[in-house]
């Protein structure tokens, strides 16, 4: 569970999961203080460290030589629809048979499942 308050200051929210206290905020040109990612920021940041904890696990696991993974992700609203492009740089001596099985377990990270999933969220007023 991550709970999310905001007080008076434009667009400040604290975020506390239970282990871990963090921001999110939106950019100047929105009103915001900049002091922190905006939330479509931190969407991007999950699927981009999902897939980067993903891809190192596997490798691991395999015992493959991946020196380093960088993955980039951008979030755009086209037309109604959320579009993720996620762009992934592997550093080592990975064959091709190797790269294009690790962009396969990119896909299957949690994150990556989540956003492709079917989607529902409940939401209720706490008395």
């Amino acid at each position: 569970m991550t709970k999310a308050s905001i007080a008076t200051t434009k667009y400040r929210v604290q975020l506390d999961n239970g282990r871990h206290l963090f921001g999110a905020d939106e950019p100047v040109e929105k009103d915001g203080q900049d002091t922190a990612p905006a939330p479509d920021e931190l969407l991007e940041a999950s699927l981009a460290s999902c897939t980067a904890i993903t891809l190192r696990m596997y490798a691991d696991r395999k015992q493959w030589n991946l020196d380093g993974v960088e993955v980039e992700v951008t979030l755009e609203r086209v037309e109604g629809k959320t579009v993720f492009t996620r762009n992934i740089t592997f550093k080592g001596n990975l064959d091709d048979e190797q790269k294009e099985r690790l962009l396969q377990i990119a896909k299957l990270c949690p994150v990556s499942k989540t956003l492709s999933g079917s989607i529902e969220i409940n939401t209720s007023i706490n008395q």
